[in-house]
């Protein structure tokens, strides 16, 4: 009988990368996102989902919960995982590279629709921004399948309709960028009301109105989108719940900033 094909270290990237886009507790074989990277790298659905098993065994989250996952295979995916998180950036934009590649196109035109207004860039200019709108899609897929698809304030549950919120900006700390404890799905609406500071998530994960916002309460649209949800609690999140220290982060540098009409 011959060995088992060994998994090579891109294969394992893959499987890594499906592992933070996939949605919690769907990772079984008739999964139609399983079936397909299956088939990209000539695997079998069910090796596939020992591999994100094999992931969840050194996953903080299910480490947590007392939950063991699949130890056996554990040492072949640590170097994975201690990767991401020393360089989130690199293995993010990587896998999706190496995914591109296995369905026989390019990063540029697979991420074409996102890509449009790049197109005059040159040289070093055009690789940050590939690598930036790359990185940034799949941020939104790891926050989206985090809260279950469905907006955080409201359970609106239409992509179409939402984001995945930064709590740090992009702009603001490099080694969170990607990191799925600094996302959290909002509506359009809202999601520009949080980055903005007239709204923010207390460490209760509460949602609380700035002055500015507080200052339109005789408004009927105060009443229609913002009396509801004032200390709602946000959904919460399936696995990576917003981390502490960035929402204190947002309360104290973003929320109730502006409040200059």
């Amino acid at each position: 009988m011959p060995s088992p094909r060994l998994w090579t270290k891109e294969e394992l990237i893959v499987a890594f990368n499906l592992y933070l886009k996939i949605e919690f507790g769907k990772t079984h074989s008739s999964n139609p996102k399983i079936i397909k990277l299956a088939n990209l790298i000539d695997r079998t659905p069910a090796s596939v989902v020992m591999r994100l098993g094999n992931f969840a065994s050194i996953d903080p989250f299910h480490i947590n919960r007392g939950i063991s996952g699949l130890k056996n295979g554990m040492n072949q995916v640590q170097p994975i995982w201690d990767e991401f998180f020393n360089n989130q950036e690199e293995l993010i934009f990587l896998s999706e590279q190496i995914i591109a590649q296995k369905e026989n196109t390019s990063i540029e035109k697979k991420f074409e629709d996102i890509l449009l207004d790049t197109k005059d860039l040159k040289g070093q200019d055009i690789i940050r921004a590939v690598k930036t709108r790359v990185n940034q899609s799949v941020f939104r897929q790891m926050v989206l399948s985090n809260y279950n698809n469905k907006c955080a304030i409201t359970g609106i549950d239409i992509p179409e309709l939402l984001l995945a919120s930064h709590i740090i900006p992009w702009s603001k700390n490099e080694e969170h960028r990607l990191n799925p404890e600094n996302g959290i799905c909002f509506s359009a609406l809202y999601d520009k009301a949080f980055d903005k500071g007239i709204i923010g998530i207390n460490t209760n994960h509460e949602i609380i109105f700035s002055d500015k916002i507080r200052n339109k309460r005789q408004t009927e649209f105060y009443s229609k989108y913002f009396t509801p949800i004032e200390n709602q609690k946000i959904i919460v999140a399936q696995k990576y719940l917003p981390r502490k220290e960035f929402l204190e982060y947002h309360l104290d540098t973003i929320f109730n900033k502006q409040i200059i009409f």
